[in-house]
């Protein structure tokens, strides 16, 4: 993710840094193995390890994702001795006066729409599953955007909205309006006239391959 100059100011990856720069916010570097800094955060991926997966049971990801949602709702209400406090309460307290809304800007937007390939047949992929693209998008890549069941798939620069989905968990390939219309064409025929003639013969009587052990026949002289 990032590397320190000689005098040991952190210098991120390009990609990052854009990030950091698009929506408005810095990363704190914590100390290495020091346990109230990194092994804090540490901490908290374990909890939730602990006690949220265990044993959880879940039809598919979008159900999964449900339940994390109302388990964390649930967790950040209720007292925990370890913060002497509710911890939504203390984020509200603490955190809330730096929280602000995001720009709608364009920039913003390609985060919140990931881009996809477009396969040779017209296909993007998400969450496991095929959603068909509009053949007459000559674009080799889509954006898409999920909001609750309904999937949007946009051109490569946000422009122009493509096509739309129901989001179901069934396996079978999402088509789209217009999918294939431009391969609906008319019959063609051949360019050039056709030189080869054939003819086909009449079936000969018996049985050729044992002609030549009839020896009462007469031989053409």
């Amino acid at each position: 993710m990032f590397h320190r100059d000689l005098e040991g100011h952190p210098v991120w990856q390009k990609d990052y840094e854009v990030f950091m720069k698009n929506l408005g916010f810095e990363t704190k570097l914590c100390k290495s193995r020091h346990p109230f800094t990194k092994g804090k955060v540490e901490r908290l991926v374990r909890f939730v390890k602990d006690n949220f997966l265990t044993g959880r049971v879940f039809y598919h990801v979008t159900d999964l994702n449900w339940q994390a949602l109302e388990w964390c709702n649930r967790q950040n209400g209720t007292y925990h001795r370890v913060v002497d406090g509710v911890p939504q309460q203390i984020h509200g307290a603490v955190c809330g006066e730096q929280l602000r809304i995001l720009p709608e800007t364009e920039s913003v937007r390609l985060y919140l729409c990931p881009e996809r390939r477009i396969s040779f047949d017209g296909f993007v992929n998400y969450e496991g599953r095929r959603f068909g693209v509009p053949y007459s998008y000559p674009g080799a890549t889509a954006r898409v955007e999920r909001s609750g069941d309904t999937l949007y798939i946009y051109s490569a620069g946000l422009k122009a909205l493509l096509a739309t989905h129901d989001v179901t968990w069934s396996r079978r390939d999402s088509f789209c309006e217009g999918q294939y219309e431009a391969l609906i064409q008319p019959e063609e025929f051949p360019t050039a006239p056709v030189q080869t003639q054939i003819q086909q013969l009449p079936q000969p009587s018996g049985n050729l391959s044992f002609a030549k052990f009839d020896f009462d026949r007469e031989e053409p002289v």
